[in-house]
């Protein structure tokens, strides 16, 4: 049996979503942009799929503008936001633990000249990786055009005090963008009781397909598109609409909204299975991150004493698929800047590993895991003794 645990770098497409984006793939492929019925079905398709979309996140419809996924979704939210500002100075708050979709866009706004503060987050009680949202009003100056800060953490899935920190920008009269690339589809995500000006998503993290996603423009915020062309989603972002990707995520998004309460409570109880039976069978390993306030897929442990890495690589060759940390980050030999800025040590860090769950997750893979981590633990530590005894030194748990 092979165990798929990281659902946080992609999901698989479900059948339904497949079913209902493949017409638009082969007799139905009409552009939306065309006025003959051909057009006209594919317009209709289009629109549905707004209106799911639409209702997944409390938006109205001609808020939903459709891009290839998250990284655009955030990458026109900032830029947009800040090209559409009149301030002649120009400023940007955002955290240490962002996405790099997040996090490399504000670098090249400060190669452009655009001040940019990186508020840290709470490292208080162990390592929570939840921002102060007094922190972002400190970080406040009259210049601020924008605050940026995600919704659910994409490696610890911590929840980000989104409410609070969208009334201080406010208050502010600053524009809040926030990426929700992790949080929709897993939890209630509602753009009204949150009041984001701004909020990104993408298809893949709930079951849709990759290549597809939207951001949320609030009624009456203005964003300078990044691409132009014709006048595609109202004139924000130019180009022929991804049909088949768009019918996708529409379908998504609704299959989402139907079985969030559902999948919430067996996912979050099978995770909580998990990490409760590796606690038992492991000495001396982490949960990382604010247990309380987390999306109830996402689980982050660290298993001192050995390697992150060749943990991941053993696990693998045993039929268990997790990650290190961020997807987009393969390949990178520096420890997650998301667990750094959390408060772990450089070592803890590198010894960390994410499991995420998702719908298709069964009692039977959760059990598979159980049974065969801790061997693989227990054998890779011992590879290191150096290692090892630093992780008996540790305090039992």
């Amino acid at each position: 049996m092979r165990v798929y645990l990281d659902y946080n770098a992609t999901t698989p497409v479900d059948p339904r979503v497949l079913e209902a984006m493949l017409p638009f793939l082969g007799d139905n492929f009409g552009n939306a942009g065309s006025v003959h019925s051909a057009g006209q079905r594919a317009r209709a398709a289009v629109d549905c799929a707004r209106e799911s979309v639409a209702a997944l996140i409390g938006a109205k419809l001609s808020e939903v503008v459709f891009t290839s996924g998250g990284t655009e979704a955030d990458n026109l939210a900032i830029f947009g936001a800040v090209a559409a500002s009149t301030k002649p100075r120009k400023h940007v708050i955002t955290t240490a633990i962002e996405h790099h979709a997040i996090l490399h866009s504000c670098e090249e706004l400060a190669r452009q000249g655009v001040d940019v503060t990186v508020v840290p987050v709470s490292t208080s009680r162990g390592s929570q990786g939840i921002v102060d949202p007094e922190d972002i009003r400190r970080a406040l100056r009259p210049e601020t055009v924008l605050i940026t800060v995600m919704h659910a953490n994409n490696e610890l899935g911590t929840i980000q005090p989104i409410e609070e920190i969208a009334r201080i920008a406010a208050e502010a009269g600053v524009l809040f963008h926030s990426d929700a690339v992790q949080s929709a589809g897993k939890i209630p995500v509602d753009v009204t009781k949150l009041e984001v000006d701004l909020l990104s998503i993408s298809a893949h993290k709930f079951c849709g397909p990759k290549g597809v996603g939207a951001l949320y423009v609030r009624s009456g915020r203005h964003i300078a598109p990044r691409f132009w062309g014709g006048h595609a989603e109202r004139d924000r972002r130019a180009g022929t609409e991804n049909v088949p990707g768009i019918v996708a995520l529409g379908k998504a998004a609704e299959l989402a909204r139907t079985f969030l309460a559902e999948d919430g409570s067996r996912i979050s109880g099978l995770r909580d299975r998990l990490e409760n039976n590796l606690l038992d069978r492991i000495p001396n390993i982490l949960i990382n991150g604010d247990r309380g306030h987390r999306v109830p897929n996402t689980s982050n442990l660290s298993f001192p004493g050995a390697g992150g890495e060749a943990l991941l690589i053993a696990l693998d060759l045993q039929g268990i698929a997790c990650s290190t940390g961020a997807a987009c980050s393969s390949g990178s030999t520096e420890p997650s800047h998301v667990l750094l800025a959390a408060g772990l040590s450089h070592d803890n860090a590198r010894s960390s590993l994410r499991f995420s769950l998702g719908r298709p997750t069964t009692i039977a893979e959760i059990d598979r895991a159980i049974e065969l981590i801790p061997a693989v633990v227990e054998r890779i530590r011992a590879l290191s003794p150096r290692e090892q005894e630093s992780a008996a030194a540790m305090p039992a748990r």
